[in-house]
């Protein structure tokens, strides 16, 4: 399985510290990690069996509760907590229903033990609409004290009691999702805004979500994507969707970046598309084949 939690702190102190709980359990590999202070996030990606994400991931949560105070943090990502957002992947020999019951002994465990409300969402959402962690976060953490109360929005595990320094936390169980960043040569977040809300209001919005921010330290802004289908909206596509849209208003685009581990099947449609490589599959990486000899099971699942 994987586990892609999202803290809310860009401070390296408490990065470490965060991280040291992680790659304290011997069982997972911590295979990314990505923080700054602009949205002020910490994306950590790490993977191994059950039992050993089960316990990586709450130990790095009771890190981030005791470290971190949400009535001093500020930043450019939406966000409803201290562990903002805890979601369960399936990976090798496992499926949806086990990373919906992780996410639940999870959210359990959790909120009993930290005493900091949980939602369910995603394919563990318990009502249709908490399936959408953008209804989840409705007025983030400023209107959690207000939000936590109203009907229909109680908390899936721990009381309905705003938690001044933790917020609340949701956890989940998904399908891969593609973490992709496209930076513009702009400081002008008005104009980013403007190209964001257009990929929303594109055909592409049902694959997924984009949002404008500032990256000060680089004198750019950029738009932060989370691809939840990366088959129906590939990297290329969206890529030069977005170049589209700056080349109207003038704005070059920089660069990109990848947030978490991304699976080949993506990098591989990237090359069949810009080199026109007719036969390209994911057969033809040599890691890939290199895997399947020493791993069979490799081939029973993406």
């Amino acid at each position: 399985m994987e586990c892609v939690p999202n803290f809310s702190t860009g401070d390296p102190k408490v990065v470490k510290a965060i991280l040291n709980e992680i790659q304290g359990e011997k069982e997972v590999v911590l295979v990314d990690h990505i923080f700054d202070s602009h949205y002020n996030r910490l994306v950590a990606t790490f993977l191994g069996r059950k039992e050993a994400v089960l316990k990586a991931s709450l130990e790095a949560s009771f890190a981030a509760v005791r470290l971190i105070d949400m009535s001093r943090h500020k930043g450019q990502h939406p966000r409803l907590g201290a562990v903002d957002v805890v979601p369960f992947i399936p990976l090798r020999n496992a499926e949806m229903r086990d990373c919906v019951e992780l996410a639940r002994r999870f959210a359990e465990t959790f909120a009993r033990s930290s005493g900091v409300p949980v939602y369910l969402y995603a394919e563990a959402a318990t009502s249709p609409e908490r399936r959408d962690i953008n209804w989840l976060r409705m007025g983030e953490y400023e209107a959690l004290a207000e939000m936590i109360r109203k009907p229909g929005r109680e908390p899936d595990y721990g009381a309905p009691i705003f938690n001044r320094k933790s917020g609340a936390t949701i956890v989940g169980a998904r399908n891969i999702m593609v973490g992709f960043n496209v930076n513009l040569g702009t400081p002008d977040l008005k104009a980013a805004k403007t190209i964001a809300k257009e990929v929303r209001k594109s055909e592409l919005s049902p694959y997924l979500n984009a949002m404008a921010a500032c990256v000060p330290e680089r004198n750019l802004t950029q738009i932060g994507m989370s691809i939840y289908d990366y088959r129906r909206a590939s990297l290329s596509r969206v890529f030069e969707y977005l170049e589209d849209l700056a080349e109207t208003q003038g704005i070059p685009i920089v660069d990109s970046e990848v947030v978490g581990a991304m699976p080949v099947a993506a990098l591989v449609e990237v090359a069949r598309h810009h080199l026109r490589i007719k036969n390209l599959d994911e057969g033809k990486v040599l890691e890939q084949s290199i895997l399947h000899v020493t791993d069979p099971r490799a081939s029973e699942k993406d």
